[in-house]
């Protein structure tokens, strides 16, 4: 890719424009095409050069997760986990009693 033929020219010389063209010539507007033509093609050489993705790209999570219904599942497998471990537990409660029918 290259520049338009205007912006590949030589920067003009101002020794040899005449008094009236050397004050009148305003070579900001030139000079800002040339750096707007620059950054134009550092990012596509940049963007050229870079490393193309490995795996395809999606929304939020990159569908690598199950998203909310899997957050759901581990929450009703934690609920179940616990109500399991509390059927495990004695129905009459072990009060400090015990400690003092031993020692009597």
């Amino acid at each position: 890719m290259s520049a338009p033929a205007s912006l590949r020219t030589k920067p003009v010389d101002r020794r040899r424009l005449s008094a009236q063209d050397r004050s009148t010539y305003q070579p900001g507007p030139r000079n800002k095409a040339i750096a707007r033509a620059k950054q134009y093609k550092a990012r596509w050489s940049k963007d050229k050069q870079r490393k193309q993705f490995a795996t395809e790209q999606k929304p939020g999570t990159g569908g690598f997760t199950a998203g909310i219904a899997r957050q759901q599942q581990r929450l009703r497998m934690k609920g179940q986990e616990e109500r399991r471990a509390k059927s495990f537990r004695p129905e009459n409660s072990v009060g400090r009693d015990i400690y003092q029918e031993l020692s009597t």
